[in-house]
């Protein structure tokens, strides 16, 4: 179940509020095992073996993966150094390990909980006594106290709503902090000086009725070990023509619109391009086809 982006709800005392959590959604699969599973299917347990079944024997949890800094705040380019990592060294293990947080509980003993409210189903997750965060009902305060605290932001929870798999559903609302939004890139624009040789900046897009349509460049935000390794994850992926369905200014390396990425950003502008974008890393976990306007 996924959440609208938007603002707090007028009627808080209807809702429940969680800290949003900067990281990868996955579900945790524990039934003699343990399996953890993304978003599309994409199975991540041998990414992440730190991740442990809590000593639950058969349920079915939703929550984030997430790399914590030394802060104890989630840092998503700690993130970035393990999200295409199949098979860690223990050296990456022990440099970015990965924390699960948990924040629904979708199957126990067999038997499925989508009917129940979100309420319900939360109490049945804490008295699991997993380390899942408290969510706050009817809190008007949260929002504020992840500001102060370098958080994205919350995610506002109705009480009484059932889980709906596979829908994006106003019961569910994510209020940001930081504007970011996924993207799709569709080419890249050489480098100069010092990234002469290599990508200068990316050139992003999102799709619409009239296909991908191009949103901008984006070229600040990267190390140099993150340009390195774009270039080897575009260079597979160059053609011949433009799949922007509008022009694009200036002259650009073209590749197939198979890479989502994540950028921050402070506004659409009348053109209907992102200002300021700030690049902030590769999102595997997402669709291209998802990426809209």
């Amino acid at each position: 179940m996924l959440a609208v982006p938007g603002e707090l709800p007028s009627d808080r005392d209807l809702f429940g509020l969680e800290v949003k959590w900067d990281g990868i959604r996955a579900l945790l699969h524990l039934n003699g095992g343990l399996r953890v599973m993304g978003r599309h299917g994409v199975e991540y347990t041998h990414r992440y073996p730190e991740i442990s079944g809590f000593g639950v024997k058969n349920a079915i949890i939703d929550g984030e993966l997430v790399a914590l800094d030394p802060h104890g705040r989630p840092s998503f380019a700690r993130l970035q150094r393990r999200m295409h990592l199949t098979d860690p060294e223990p050296v990456m293990l022990e440099l970015y390990p990965i924390t699960y947080i948990p924040f629904d509980l979708l199957y126990l003993d067999g038997l499925p909980l989508f009917d129940l409210s979100y309420r319900d189903r939360r109490a049945l997750l804490d008295e699991l006594d997993i380390g899942a965060p408290p969510y706050f009902p009817g809190a008007s305060d949260l929002l504020d106290a992840t500001y102060q605290q370098g958080l994205e932001g919350v995610v506002a929870k109705r009480l009484d709503s059932p889980y709906r798999a596979g829908t994006r559903s106003p019961w569910w609302i994510k209020v940001k902090n930081l504007t970011t939004r996924e993207v799709v890139i569709g080419g890249w624009k050489p480098g100069k000086g010092r990234r002469s040789g290599g990508v200068g900046s990316l050139v992003m897009g999102v799709f619409t009725d009239a296909g991908l349509t191009y949103a901008g460049h984006v070229g600040t935000g990267f190390t140099d070990a993150v340009l390195d390794d774009l270039f080897q994850a575009l260079r597979p992926l160059e053609i011949a023509r433009s799949p922007f369905s509008n022009d694009v200014p200036w002259r650009n390396r073209w590749v197939r619109p198979d890479l989502v990425g994540e950028v921050a950003y402070t506004m659409w502008t009348d053109e209907q391009r992102l200002r300021h974008p700030v690049w902030r890393g590769l999102r595997p976990d997402k669709l291209p086809a998802e990426v809209t306007r």
